[in-house]
């Protein structure tokens, strides 16, 4: 069965990965600076499609198999994001429950300049999104 972000840990899809980045040689530990640029640089192929797009534009162009070749350089991006996370010891997923509790210090709902209405139907949103990919 292939790999979909419902059936598979974040822990199965670092594994395959470790070690395999380009020019460190099947095995090395590759060092972090160069994994640090190497994710700015994959990130920055990912952006080009889309400098001085409308949103309708990028909309467009994401819909569309025959031109999206962007779901690799997403792929890039995490492999190297993983893979930095890996030869530097940090867990990601202490990683990411920490910026989103800074997250929510540093922005209350209570402060939104936004009705707690929409920040509802916000939430909502997401959580119909989340649920319809499972």
């Amino acid at each position: 069965m292939p790999a979909t972000d419902t059936t598979t840990t974040l822990a199965e899809t670092e594994k395959p990965h470790r070690c395999l980045c380009p020019g460190t040689g099947l095995g090395a530990v590759p060092r972090p600076e160069n994994l640090s640029m190497a994710l700015a640089a994959e990130a920055a192929e990912l952006m080009e499609h889309f400098l001085w797009s409308t949103p309708e534009q990028s909309q467009a162009f994401v819909r569309d198999p025959q031109t999206w070749e962007n779901r690799g350089r997403i792929g890039d991006v995490v492999i190297y994001a993983l893979e930095f996370a890996n030869v530097t010891g940090i867990d990601l997923a202490t990683a990411i429950e920490a910026k989103m509790a800074a997250k929510r210090a540093k922005y209350p709902v209570e402060k939104s300049p936004r009705p707690r209405r929409e920040y509802d139907e916000l939430v909502a949103a997401v959580c119909r999104c989340a649920a319809n990919r499972s």
